[in-house]
């Protein structure tokens, strides 16, 4: 794999996090979503610290980034996990390399369980965060509906193994 380097993910890189985010919405097994959010919206449902993105040679090929679950503080530690890579950079590292520079990141910054919620058809996806130490821990039937079809997905976590054992 070429050298890829990893940075913050800074608002002038949203028009290019979009398109790769719309790229993975395209694939209809990415998201839920239909539409790419304004700047703003996405910029205000996301953890400020955790927001990242991947260059091969300048050129931006990848991000991730965590939102909150809820706004409960109860759930204070626990962040939804989001990676998304161009389509003609997959299966070649990229996705790795952002999640081994999240991990860290996160429970820098207090977050002792990571979750992602993965449509079951997305066996890369699945494959991806299990190499990465995360565990299915649940499958939610029909969890909600994309263009009109029920989706089924897998839900998967990370737990810190310093953080949240006390």
């Amino acid at each position: 794999m070429e050298n890829v380097v990893i940075r913050p993910l800074v608002p002038s890189d949203w028009s290019i996090v979009a398109n790769i985010y719309k790229s993975g919405i395209d694939t209809n097994n990415a998201t839920f979503e239909t539409q790419i959010p304004s700047w703003e919206n996405w910029d205000n449902s996301h953890l400020k610290f955790a927001r990242i993105v991947a260059l091969i040679k300048n050129q931006l090929v990848g991000w991730a980034a965590l939102s909150p679950v809820s706004n409960r503080c109860v759930y204070g530690g626990v962040a939804e996990i989001s990676v998304y890579v161009d389509e003609k950079h997959r299966s070649i590292g990229i996705g790795k390399a952002l999640l081994e520079n999240l991990i860290p990141l996160s429970e820098e910054n207090g977050i002792w369980t990571l979750q992602a919620g993965i449509f079951r058809e997305n066996i890369s996806s699945i494959k991806l965060h299990e190499s990465a130490g995360f565990r299915i821990v649940g499958y939610r039937e029909k969890i909600g509906k994309l263009n009109g079809k029920w989706i089924d997905t897998y839900l998967l976590e990370k737990r810190s193994p310093t953080l949240g054992l006390d």
